[in-house]
């Protein structure tokens, strides 16, 4: 399994703040909305469930992430409908006497070995996009 790492974000919000943004996943659309058009447009087709985020892709089509795990350490999404094993996984460290919160984002894939080098780029991107996002949400 390949592990892509996103940069690491700081919220000034409690782990408990932040882990609580995404116990329903439906109030993260109207968060969303709120965003600006061009940062929407890279995001593309996305809606939520209260426990899933799905995101409809040309290539891939309908790819469900579906929350296993909901901690103020961690939130953890499995892929449903996707070619390829995935999981994402947003880790939330304490920070300032837990005053506020590093979100880390790792996306979790299995990608044939030969496949890898020319798919890294794309996926060290995504995975940087999507700790973006979970902090642009989480605020």
């Amino acid at each position: 399994m390949s592990v892509f790492t996103g940069k690491p974000v700081i919220l000034q919000k409690t782990p408990e703040q932040v882990a609580d943004k995404f116990a329903d996943l439906t109030v993260l659309k109207a968060e969303m909305e709120k965003l600006p058009a061009e940062q929407k447009e890279k995001i593309g087709d996305v809606d939520f469930t209260t426990d899933s985020i799905i995101i409809n892709t040309p290539q891939a089509g309908k790819v469900s992430l579906r929350v296993k795990e909901r901690t103020p350490q961690r939130v953890s999404m499995e892929a449903v409908g996707s070619p390829i094993p995935m999981f994402i996984n947003v880790d939330l460290k304490a920070l300032d006497g837990g005053a506020a919160t590093e979100v880390t984002t790792a996306v979790e894939l299995e990608i044939p070995a030969m496949l890898k080098p020319l798919l890294k780029p794309t996926m060290q991107k995504a995975a940087d996009q999507f700790g973006q996002l979970m902090a642009t949400l989480g605020q």
